[in-house]
């Protein structure tokens, strides 16, 4: 890492998120997976342990050898930028930059021991200023939440994969992990997004530079409001299905759908959890040992949930549907074992006593309150 200095920051006034833990900004589901993991003893040693197997060291010299590194002698108006994403997210130590020639827009952040960004000259000269504000702000967000760990591990497992494809078991067992990290990766992108906007705090630069990844540098061509109208056509469109294609199109993938992410990134913009961190409420890094796992979990479940109860995809509703009957099938059995539709009759009544009963608004509304709670 660079020096932890936080100098020749950007005049712009912007919000600073003193001691801010990455949990106030991550997505339910990657913040419970991190969560989890971090409650380990000894995890994060294990995975650092595996530094010798993996190609971080080779990485390392590789960019240094055939990249330029950001500093303020070389891309210094990026150097700027990490340097002032650093103070707003209060990340104590600047990670290493580096660009690196690539025509694909592209960024990551990878690491074992300490986080390392790159980006691909493609990018830096797609984006404007802003726009590349809040790419940075997106990487430091994934230093921050310790991602660059997990990711480096997936990149080593997707390359040891294809050299043991071979070997028919090893590469299923393989690409089993491997299928189960890019859905959890999936989810920390939406979590940096996230940190990007804390960062740059310029929620039309955010939907810029996400338009210009799918379209190119034509903003002159395109619009926020029929771009995100790709995204609510995407998820509502088609049949069963699609929706199984859609499934199978993303699962190769480490990023979600660029439509999908600038939605996601905008519905969170426009919620109250947001606005608390912009009015200085969120979780500090201090209380991160005392983080529950089981809160974490509930409230990655209940975000399902409610994504499936609200979702207009042909198979999530129907996924609702049949969880929906379920339990409310669920209510009236247990009504039926318990005796609870009886209405209190001495001996239990008959069954056209209990029929009747359980089509009262006692038991009725029992079965029906559940699954809205859930």
């Amino acid at each position: 890492m660079t020096d932890s200095s936080n100098e020749n920051v950007p005049s712009r006034q912007r919000k600073r998120f003193q001691g801010i833990s990455s949990r106030a900004y991550e997505h339910p589901a990657d913040r419970s997976a991190l969560v989890a993991l971090r409650k380990l003893s000894g995890f994060d040693t294990v995975f650092k342990a595996l530094s010798g197997l993996l190609p971080e060291r080779s990485l390392r010299l590789l960019f240094l050898s055939d990249s330029v590194r950001v500093s303020d002698a070389q891309f210094a108006h990026l150097n700027t930028m990490l340097r002032d994403a650093c103070y707003i997210l209060d990340l104590e130590k600047v990670p290493a930059m580096y660009v690196t020639q690539d025509p694909r827009p592209n960024a990551m952040c990878i690491g074992l021991d300490e986080p390392i960004i790159v980006v691909t000259t493609g990018l830096v000269e797609l984006l404007d200023e802003e726009e590349m504000r809040a790419v940075v702000g997106h990487e430091v967000g994934h230093a921050l939440s310790g991602h660059s760990v997990y990711r480096t591990i997936l990149l080593f497992l997707t390359s040891l994969a294809l050299k043991i494809a071979w070997i028919p078991l090893g590469s299923v067992a393989i690409m089993a992990i491997v299928t189960a990290l890019r859905e959890w990766f999936r989810k920390s992108e939406l979590s940096a997004d996230r940190a990007g906007l804390l960062v740059g705090q310029d929620l039309q630069a955010s939907m810029r530079g996400l338009m210009k990844i799918a379209g190119g540098n034509h903003l002159h061509e395109m619009n926020v409001d029929a771009f995100l109208e790709q995204a609510e056509e995407y998820e509502a469109g088609g049949d069963l299905r699609d929706s199984v294609l859609k499934i199978l199109n993303v699962l190769p993938r480490s990023h979600p759908f660029t439509t999908v992410r600038a939605a996601e990134l905008k519905k969170w913009a426009a919620s109250r959890d947001y606005q608390r961190i912009m009015d200085g409420h969120y979780p500090r890094r201090t209380e991160d040992k005392d983080a529950s796992v089981s809160d974490s979990f509930r409230e990655s479940a209940s975000h399902y949930a409610e994504t499936v109860r609200t979702s207009k995809d042909p198979l999530m509703k129907l996924v609702g549907d049949i969880a929906g009957g379920a339990g409310d099938l669920g209510g009236k059995l247990r009504d039926k074992f318990t005796g609870a539709g009886a209405g209190g009759s001495g001996s239990g009544g008959s069954s056209g006593e209990s029929k009747a009963n359980g089509n009262g608004s006692g038991p009725a509304s029992e079965s029906g309150g559940g699954p809205g709670e859930g």
